[in-house]
């Protein structure tokens, strides 16, 4: 038989980690209790969580209807004001005098009809002060079309308006 070898033991030192984390985490023992408490503190944050969530849209929404509120408010209390100067007949005596140019007897009334200001059309040109007049026969136009559209029998598709004479009239 072969003789078996011993082997020997030998304590071996580990190096020594002296920060306070490490000694602090080697000191942790993990026990029912300690295990029991964390399960329920998970356990509270998932169950309150959604809860807490809920309410925080509930504050948000009724800062928001609060403002509405405050808005539509104000808004009173504008229409309120108007109203109130309707009620006055001094309000209602300038407005008519301001807007439909209304005077009492006895007083007179001059309107600037032109200010020296030239209207001008949207694209900047000034606006002529002839008449101009269109070199189109249009009665003889419309008559044409109906005439052409009562009496043909082609298709829609296939009538053709009828032309234009300009110039003579």
């Amino acid at each position: 038989m072969t003789s078996r070898q011993r082997t020997r033991k030998i304590s071996v030192a580990l190096p020594t980690l002296d920060t306070g984390a490490a000694t602090w985490l080697r000191s942790i023992r993990l026990s029912g209790f300690t295990i029991a408490a964390l399960t329920l503190i998970v356990l509270t944050v998932v169950v309150l969580a959604p809860s807490l969530r809920i309410l925080v849209e509930q504050r948000q929404e009724i800062t928001a209807l609060t403002a509405d509120v405050a808005e539509q408010q104000e808004a009173v209390d504008e229409l309120e004001g108007q109203r109130a100067r309707w009620d006055d007949p001094s309000y209602i005596q300038s407005l008519a005098r301001e807007r439909l140019d209304y005077v009492y007897p006895g007083e007179f009334s001059f309107l600037v009809i032109d200010d020296g200001m030239t209207v001008t059309a949207p694209d900047g040109l000034p606006i002529s002060e002839e008449i101009q007049t269109t070199e189109v026969d249009w009665i003889g136009s419309m008559l044409s079309s109906v005439f052409t559209a009562g009496l043909t029998d082609a298709p829609p598709g296939e009538i053709v308006a009828p032309p234009i004479d300009g110039g003579e009239q």
